[in-house]
């Protein structure tokens, strides 16, 4: 990690301080979904490390898939334009969704997201977010579990990238700002 801890400003969220996040969040989630059909929706690629964690301390029992979505090319700011590169498999119909993302920030990709999958026969959806940022919101969302908020820095690590890197960091941290602009 020594060649990419050089890129990082600052560490944000520790890699102690994520797994207290994902008890903390799959606890609550689990007696949320008590005695619900709960199928979590992991979008793609970003939120991989934390949905892998996060269903480790959901105490039910659960069915996964995946949605990938763009909306930033190798930008750091969502181009606004949301594109499904990877479809749900599953039928949606009886399903409680749980979306889980890694970070929220204008909030374009989950509202598209949440919207197109309503018309889809689920039960209820709800929104899981590691990573908040309510200041760079431009539409109105707010998720129903929140990991924590980050500054409106550029983050990095533990699945969030900058033009595909810095996902393997075992932490979150913000990246120089040499690194992308």
């Amino acid at each position: 990690m020594e060649l990419l801890n050089k890129d990082i400003n600052e560490v944000l969220v520790s890699a102690e301080q994520l797994q207290i996040i994902n008890r903390r969040l799959g606890e609550q989630i689990t007696k949320d979904f008590e005695g619900k059909n709960l199928l979590v929706v992991g979008i793609l690629k970003g939120s991989v490390y934390f949905m892998t964690d996060l269903t480790r301390y959901i105490d039910l029992p659960l069915k996964l898939d995946f949605l990938a979505v763009s909306s930033y090319g190798s930008g750091t700011r969502s181009s606004g334009a949301v594109k499904i590169i990877k479809d749900i498999d599953i039928d949606l119909a009886g399903y409680d969704l749980l979306l889980v993302e890694d970070i929220l920030d204008s909030g374009r990709t989950l509202d598209y997201v949440s919207r197109m999958l309503q018309t889809r026969g689920a039960n209820s959806i709800s929104i899981c977010t590691l990573l908040d940022k309510p200041e760079r919101r431009v539409v109105e969302l707010e998720p129903d579990y929140v990991g924590c908020s980050v500054p409106d820095e550029f983050v990095v690590g533990y699945g969030l990238d900058y033009d595909q890197k810095y996902r393997n960091l075992p932490y979150i941290g913000s990246l120089k700002r040499e690194i992308y602009e």
